[in-house]
């Protein structure tokens, strides 16, 4: 039988401690433990949540944009003395910082794009349709969305491709609205009308779930129709979707008056729980991959904290004789 030596070409490392970045098959002998250890592949699975920067200004019902924890915007959302707001923060990976404006306060509202180029949709308990596009540098208004709802979810990782879903008028609705870059049109209707989802994909792969009234219901979209899913394992609203329709994160939420810190995620099948939010939040914002998210803020009250997904290439397994 082959050993070690004639597999991987040298012999088992004999350490006094584990080394900080192992990689897949690598084995050594720990000294201090007098264990033999070996590091086997990471995944989404295996992601974890840790602390990360702080928003210069707490807030709840704000809009995010952005592909990693690493590049993320957020932007809008009530604050500790306004219902509404019209602040804009970038976040590097490690600090938070003021970039310009909105044009017009909101809260409740619904983001798609990323750090770069980015769509802010709709919100505010007056439902406005009022839509602003981000350049890079500044906010500029642009067409309004045809029906004027809030908590509506914003479907799109790269703008202007991008669609907005469900919302609140007088009632909870299903309507569903794709942005070209240039006008909104109304395409088909969700199977279930909702508000305060969450979502996940792109134009023509999308991906919504959870919501209210209260569901677990996950619908997906091939660029025609909505196609019911398998459904969440926890039914929640103001719950924060992340990643592309079959690869999805769900983390937080709200259910029976309570924050939740359950984190799901989608393999295009179906749902499986993951390591949680190490504090519970509702309304937190963050549209990025599910390899590497962001939740900041949310609440009420307002909160400033922000907590980044972190998922291994690696993790270190120690063996015993069992």
């Amino acid at each position: 039988m082959a050993d070690y030596k004639n597999i991987k070409g040298f012999n088992i490392q004999y350490l006094d401690s584990d080394p900080p970045n192992p990689i897949e098959g690598q084995m050594w002998f720990n000294s201090t433990s007098q264990t033999l250890k070996g590091a086997e592949v990471g995944g989404i699975p295996l992601g974890t949540w840790s602390s990360g920067g702080t928003m210069n200004t707490g807030r709840f019902y704000a809009a995010g944009s952005g592909s990693s924890n690493e590049s993320t915007r957020i932007f809008a959302g009530g604050t500790s003395t306004a219902s509404t707001s019209v602040l804009n923060e970038s976040y590097n990976g490690s600090a938070f910082t003021e970039d310009a404006d909105l044009n017009t306060a909101r809260d409740k509202t619904a983001g798609t794009g990323t750090l770069t180029l980015a769509l802010v949709i709709a919100g505010t308990d007056s439902n406005i349709a009022n839509v602003e596009a981000w350049n890079g540098s500044s906010w500029t208004e642009t067409t309004d969305v045809n029906t004027a709802r809030r908590q509506g979810m914003g479907v799109g990782l790269a703008a202007p491709a991008s669609l907005y879903a469900g919302g609140f008028t007088t009632t909870f609705i299903a309507s569903v609205e794709s942005w070209n870059g240039t006008s909104w049109t109304e395409i088909a209707d969700l199977n279930t009308a909702r508000i305060s989802g969450g979502a996940a994909g792109t134009q023509t792969e999308g991906l919504v779930f959870g919501g209210e009234p209260i569901t677990a219901n996950t619908e997906s979209w091939n660029g025609t129709s909505w196609t019911e899913v398998n459904n969440l394992n926890t039914a929640r609203y103001f719950v924060t979707g992340s990643g592309v329709q079959t690869q999805a994160l769900a983390f937080g939420g709200f259910v029976s008056g309570t924050d939740v810190a359950n984190t799901e995620f989608y393999n295009g099948t179906s749902w499986t729980e993951l390591n949680d939010l190490s504090t519970a939040a509702r309304a937190a914002s963050g549209k990025n991959s599910s390899t590497s998210a962001l939740a900041a803020g949310g609440g009420p009250p307002a909160t400033s904290q922000s907590e980044e997904w972190l998922v291994p290439d690696s993790v270190t397994k120690t063996f015993t004789t069992s």
